[in-house]
């Protein structure tokens, strides 16, 4: 069956590595990748023009309004309602298209602070998560209560991935809404790049916090290919956590140190403990998706974390920033 499918939120990060990796693909099936231009996906009419336009036998559902810690903290209202209309909209849309599939993409954060380690999919509603972006945890956890549901009543096949923290090409770099890596890649560059006046070996680079917290990072294009294997191979309705290994799993202070050697920045890193660290660990078991695809092989961290810098100082004017 040759399958048409949508991909919501389709410009960013993730989609743009599910289109490097189909690009490497011989398919005849038909991808579209909607952006912001093609419809705001918070309002329901232009929700249904889209899917009217596209027609779509399958979704791959990525659009959200999303940020890091600090623009969390301060907007858990607006990431509520937001994705609250977002995720029903697109999700009851598909429903009345009779889409075959629906794969939503989640997040680790989604987990109570107060848990047991590691994480896995059967813990998800346990608890409170973290108070730094509740309202974005609680919209995306609502997802799977939806698929649920859509399933009892309907028997459709909405399913979500949980993923660890991502990283890439074509990530948003802007300094008020991006994440650790992005966000740390283009504060490094601006050091190195705007200050001329400073040799580079006096210059000093701030980490965020106390550089302790853990965190699993997966690359953009592992992460592309597992959410094909989704698509195409796993039916369950249950979530399933995409993520490297919990050995793989590293403090945000080496974080800084790769993206340093990355740069070849000679200066020194201090870590600022006046700003919030946020949630210490979330450590998530892929357990399941081992035991799904055991020879499943993800990219090297070193060489991930050389491959997005260098991504972003050969397209820095065209990066989001």
């Amino acid at each position: 069956m040759t399958k048409t499918v949508l991909v919501t939120g389709g410009t960013g990060l993730v989609g743009k590595a599910l289109e490097t990796v189909i690009k490497e693909r011989n398919t005849s099936d038909v991808w579209y990748f909607a952006g912001s231009k093609d419809g705001d996906l918070t309002v329901l009419t232009e929700t249904k023009a889209l899917y009217e336009k596209v027609k779509p036998t399958h979704v791959i559902h990525l659009a959200a309004m999303v940020g890091g810690l600090f623009y969390n903290m301060n907007n858990n209202l607006d990431f509520l309602r937001k994705n609250l209309q977002i995720n029903d909209n697109v999700l009851q849309t598909a429903f009345e298209h009779g889409c075959v599939k629906v794969v939503s993409c989640l997040s680790t954060c989604i987990f109570p602070d107060k848990t047991t380690y590691p994480i896995d999919e059967t813990m998800v509603h346990n608890g409170p998560p973290h108070d730094s972006n509740f309202g974005y945890s609680y919209a995306k956890r609502l997802i799977d209560v939806q698929n649920r549901a859509y399933f009892e009543k309907n028997g459709s096949v909405f399913t979500s991935v949980i993923p660890c923290n991502i990283f890439g090409p074509h990530d948003n770099f802007k300094p008020e809404v991006s994440h650790v890596i992005p966000g740390m890649i283009y504060r490094m560059h601006k050091l190195i790049n705007e200050d001329t006046a400073t040799k580079e070996e006096d210059k000093v680079f701030t980490v965020f916090g106390s550089g302790k917290p853990l965190r699993q990072f997966i690359y953009s294009l592992d992460l592309a290919k597992l959410m094909l294997w989704v698509l195409e191979d796993y039916d369950k309705v249950d979530p399933i956590i995409l993520s490297v290994d919990e050995s793989d799993e590293v403090t945000i202070l080496q974080v800084a140190a790769s993206i340093a050697k990355a740069f070849n920045f000679k200066g020194k890193i201090v870590c600022d403990t006046s700003k919030a660290d946020g949630q210490y660990k979330k450590t998530a078991s892929n357990k399941k998706l081992r035991t799904l695809k055991p020879d499943f092989k993800f990219s090297n961290f070193e060489e991930s974390i050389n491959t997005s810098v260098k991504w972003f100082i050969e397209n820095y004017e065209t990066a989001r920033k």
